[in-house]
C-alpha cells in the first residue's frame, strides 16, 4: 500500500497530537483544541491544498465555530439550562426519593430507567447534577452507598445520551458531519430502537452486577448540612392547618423537625417553628403550602427580581463582631428588599440562655439564611457587617417550570416529526427560553460551556482537514484491508471497539471527527452501506465507561464516589463488551447486512 501524502500524514500527525494532549492532562482541553485549530491554519497556510490558495485552510480551520452542528449544540445546552433554573426536573427528583425509602433496590432499578429515558433529550451533564445529590442523601438516609450507585447511575445516562441524535454533543456532531459527507439526514429518534434493544441486555448488569463491583467508600464521618431555625407562614388553603402537631410532623420532611410556637396549643394555625437543613425546609414549605418569611415580603422580592431581571440568591452569611445585629431579633432588625428564611445559632463560649427559637436575638457566628437579588445581598452584608459565605444558590424560577418543559417539547417534538431540522427548532426553543424569561440572557454563560464549544469547533476542524488530505481514504483502506475477511457483525464491532479506545483514553468528539470519515471510506471500501457504519462509530464514541477521563460526567463522580482509576476499569469494560456485542447484532438485523 502506498505511503501517505504530505497533506494526509501531517493530518494524522495532528489528530494523534490533538488525542496526546487531551490524555496527558498538562494542557486543559480548551487549550489543546484552540492549538489544534491554530496549527491546522498555519499549515495549510504555509502548505496550502492542491489547487487551493492560502487562505481557503483559513476557512476550513474556524469553520467549525459556524458550523450548524455547534449552533445546534449551544441551543440544547440553553434549552437544558432552562429546565434546570425553573425546577422543572424537581416532581421526577421527589418521586425517586421515595421510592428509595420504599424499596433501595427497585430504587436504583426505577433510578436507572427514568435516568435513562431522561437523558434521550437532556443533555447527560444536568442530569447527572440532579441524581447526585439525592443520591447522596439516599446513601445518608440508610440506602446504597452513593460509590455503589453513582457509576451505574452516569452509565445509564450515557445509554439513554446514546439514543437520540440530540442526546449529546457528539450524537450531533457524527451525524452532522455525516450529512456533510453525503448521508441521508436521520430524525431525532432514528436508531433509538437499536439502542434500546442493547440496553435490554445492559440492565441487569447496571442493576444487579454493576454495584457488587464497586467499593462501599461511604466515609466514617460523614459532613452534616448546617441546620436552621425557621418559622412557616401558613397560607389560608395550608393542608395542615388545624391538624396537631403530631400530624403535622408526619408531613414535615425527613430531617425536619416541628413545634408550636409559644402559647400556641393543641393545633396548628397561622404559624409553626421547625429546624431543619434548608433543603428540609424547603420541602416542608411546599408539602405544607407555606412560606419561610413574609408572603408580603417575597412578593415584592419576587416582583422586583421580574422587573428588574435579575435571579433571585439563597446565601449563608455570618454575623460579624462588630455587626449592627447582634442584640436585636430578626422581627427589629429591620430587614428592607431581603428576607431572612432561617437562622443557625452559634454555639457561645459560656452558657447560651437564647431560646431555640427563630425569634431569639442574633449573636456573633451566628449565620443568616437569606434570599435576595446578588446586588442586594452584597449590599445588605456590607452595611451589616455580615461576612457572606462563598456558595450562594440560585432559587429556582418554578413559575416558569411548565413552560420550559412545555419549549423542550416543542423543540424535541417538530424535530422528532421531520417538520424542521433540529438546529432550527433547538434555536427557536432557545431563543424562546431567553424571551420567556426561562432563561436569563446575561447569564447565557451558565448555560454554555467554552470548553465544550472550542472543542467541537477543533473536531469539526480536525475531522474536515482528515477527509479533504486523503488520511481518511488512507485509513479506510488500511483497516479495510484487515476487515474483508470478517462478517458484517465483526466490522461494526470492531469499528466500535477502535473507536471506543481513542474515546476512553482521550475526547469523544475528537473520535467522532477522526472516525466518522473513516467509516465512510471503509464502507466504500467493503461496499457496505455508509449508515451502519457511521451509527457504530456514534455509538463508540459513547461507550466511555471505562475511564474517568473518557468523559465529563465520569469525572464529575470520582469525587463524590471516591473512585479510583481501577473502579472504572472493573466495572466498565465489562459493560462495553456486553454494549458493542449488542449494538453490532442489532445493526446487523436493523439494516439487513
Amino acid at each position: 500500500m502506498m505511503l501517505p501524502g504530505l497533506h494526509a500524514a501531517s493530518a494524522m500527525v495532528l489528530a494523534i497530537a490533538m488525542f496526546y494532549g487531551f490524555i496527558n492532562g498538562r494542557l486543559r482541553v480548551e487549550i489543546v483544541s484552540l492549538l489544534t485549530i491554530g496549527a491546522i491554519a498555519l499549515l495549510l497556510y504555509v502548505l496550502p491544498m492542491p489547487g487551493e490558495d492560502k487562505y481557503a485552510g483559513l476557512e476550513l480551520a474556524f469553520e467549525g465555530f459556524g458550523h450548524y452542528a455547534l449552533v445546534t449544540i449551544c441551543s440544547l445546552m440553553i434549552l437544558g439550562r432552562g429546565l434546570v433554573v425553573t425546577g422543572a426536573l424537581d416532581p421526577a427528583a421527589r418521586s425517586l426519593a421515595r421510592i428509595w425509602r420504599y424499596n433501595k433496590s427497585l430504587g436504583l432499578l426505577f433510578t436507572l430507567v427514568v435516568c435513562l429515558f431522561m437523558s434521550m433529550l437532556i443533555n447527560d451533564t444536568p442530569v447527572l447534577v440532579l441524581m447526585i445529590p439525592i443520591l447522596a442523601q439516599m446513601a445518608m438516609r440508610g440506602g446504597m452507598p452513593a460509590s455503589k450507585t453513582l457509576i451505574p447511575v452516569n452509565a445509564a445516562i450515557l445509554i439513554g445520551g446514546m439514543s437520540t441524535t440530540i442526546g449529546t454533543s457528539t450524537n450531533l456532531l457524527v451525524v452532522s458531519i455525516a450529512q456533510d459527507l453525503g448521508m441521508r439526514s436521520l430524525t431525532v429518534f432514528h436508531f433509538t430502537p437499536i439502542v434500546l434493544s442493547a440496553m435490554i441486555l445492559a440492565l441487569p448488569y447496571l442493576w444487579l452486577v454493576m454495584p457488587k463491583l464497586l467499593p462501599d467508600n461511604t466515609r466514617t464521618v460523614s459532613v452534616e448540612s448546617r441546620r436552621f431555625l425557621a418559622k412557616l407562614r401558613m397560607a389560608q388553603e395550608s393542608p395542615v392547618r388545624g391538624k396537631t402537631i403530631e400530624e403535622v410532623r408526619g408531613i414535615a420532611a425527613d430531617d425536619v423537625t416541628a413545634w408550636l410556637p409559644p402559647g400556641n396549643r393543641g393545633h396548628v394555625g397561622r404559624r409553626l417553628l421547625v429546624e431543619g437543613t434548608y433543603d428540609g425546609l424547603r420541602e416542608t414549605a411546599r408539602k405544607m403550602s407555606a412560606s419561610l418569611a413574609p408572603t408580603w415580603l417575597v412578593e415584592r422580592i419576587n416582583a422586583d427580581s421580574g422587573r428588574t431581571g435579575k435571579d433571585l440568591m439563597v446565601a449563608e452569611m455570618i454575623v460579624a463582631p462588630d455587626s449592627r445585629l447582634i442584640g436585636l431579633t430578626p422581627s427589629t432588625a429591620g430587614f428592607e428588599g431581603i428576607a431572612m428564611l432561617g437562622i443557625h445559632h452559634a454555639r457561645q463560649p459560656l452558657r447560651d440562655t437564647r431560646q431555640h427559637s427563630p425569634d431569639a436575638t442574633m449573636m456573633e457566628g451566628d449565620v443568616l439564611l437569606m434570599m435576595g437579588m446578588p446586588e442586594e445581598l452584597r449590599q445588605f452584608a456590607q452595611n451589616e457587617g455580615l461576612l457572606q459565605i462563598e456558595g450562594s444558590e440560585e432559587i429556582a424560577r418554578s413559575g416558569k417550570a411548565l413552560l420550559a418543559v412545555a419549549i423542550m417539547a416543542g423543540a424535541v417534538g417538530l424535530a422528532s416529526l421531520g417538520l424542521v431540522p433540529i438546529a432550527i427548532s433547538a434555536l427557536s426553543g432557545a431563543i424562546l427560553m431567553f424571551a420567556t424569561g426561562c432563561v436569563r440572557f446575561e447569564r447565557v454563560g451558565r448555560a454554555l460551556s467554552a470548553q465544550v464549544i472550542v472543542l467541537v469547533a477543533a473536531s469539526i476542524a480536525i475531522g474536515k482537514f482528515i477527509l479533504v488530505s486523503g488520511a481518511a481514504a488512507w485509513l479506510g483502506g488500511l483497516l479495510s484491508s484487515g476487515l474483508q475477511y470478517l462478517p458484517p457483525a465483526g466490522v461494526l464491532a470492531a469499528i466500535m471497539v477502535f473507536v471506543t479506545m481513542l474515546t476512553n483514553f482521550a475526547s469523544n468528539t475528537a473520535a467522532a471527527a477522526v472516525g466518522t470519515p473513516i467509516a465512510f471510506n471503509i464502507a466504500q471500501q467493503l461496499d457496505m452501506p455508509a449508515e451502519p457504519l457511521v451509527l457504530a462509530v456514534l455509538f463508540g464514541c459513547n461507550l466511555c465507561y471505562a475511564t474517568p477521563v473518557a468523559y465529563q460526567t465520569n469525572m464529575m463522580i470520582l469525587t463524590e464516589g471516591d473512585y479510583t482509576f481501577a473502579d472504572y476499569l472493573r466495572s466498565g469494560i465489562p459493560l462495553v463488551l456486553i454494549m458493542v456485542a449488542a449494538l453490532s447484532t442489532s445493526l446487523v438485523f436493523w439494516y439487513g447486512i
